[in-house]
């Protein structure tokens, strides 16, 4: 099925692995020549080779994305070298598993900033010429805890229903310049994230992994 994207541009944020990689080489194939971010080189390098073994052309972005006064020099790197950005993947690695008591602020501060403050920011940087082209694609990837959620991921659960309350505010306030704001929600997918987590669990509840997997999966 054609899409009618092949010849944008997309930055996908985070994508040196996990679904933010499967996402960026799936936006390939598409056509879509695409810039990836993340502070992990190799895995970035592995993301380019992945884009590139299907004719795509990808632009690599050692990224922080806690660093705010980085986002305008990012852009503008993107703009020169591979055109304004059409399609927008919000992607953000997780925090550690907490408890909703007893957090101490500055992890909340800290990862706020990083999840949600810096997701605002980036929208901002592109928003302008996404309207002024009258076409663009902004796409938030949260978690199933948006909606319902999980246990021992307070600061998750919080900042990703931020995220679903910021992104339907902002798709009522762009669709008449025809533009759409999306949130996906990926349940369980095997990922390092997803290991880590099952590993924290098994640890904390003096299980095994395998019994945290099976648990998972009733």
């Amino acid at each position: 099925m054609d899409l009618g994207i092949k010849g944008k541009t997309a930055l996908v944020l985070a994508s040196s692995r996990g679904l933010g990689q499967a996402m960026a080489h799936s936006l390939a194939r598409e056509g879509v020549q695409v810039a990836v971010t993340g502070r992990n080189a190799e895995g970035l390098a592995q993301t380019v080779k992945m884009i590139e073994s299907v004719g795509g052309k990808a632009l690599a972005l050692n990224w922080d994305l806690a660093d705010l006064n980085a986002i305008d020099g990012h852009v503008q790197t993107i703009e020169n070298q591979l055109g304004p950005v059409d399609i927008l993947i919000n992607n953000t690695g997780g925090p550690p598993p907490t408890p909703a008591s007893g957090q101490d602020p500055q992890l909340w501060q800290k990862s706020f900033q990083e999840m949600v403050l810096s997701l605002m920011k980036i929208t901002d940087r592109v928003l302008p010429g996404m309207r002024e082209r009258r076409w663009g694609r902004i796409i938030t990837s949260t978690t199933s805890g948006a909606i319902v959620p999980i246990r021992n991921l307070a600061i998750s659960n919080t900042l990703r229903a931020a995220l679903l309350g910021w992104s339907k505010t902002l798709a009522a306030e762009v669709a008449a310049d025809g533009l759409t704001v999306n949130v996906i929600m990926p349940g369980r997918v095997a990922t390092d994230r997803l290991r880590q987590l099952d590993e924290a669990r098994a640890k904390r509840e003096n299980i095994t992994y395998d019994a945290v997997v099976s648990a998972s999966l009733k």
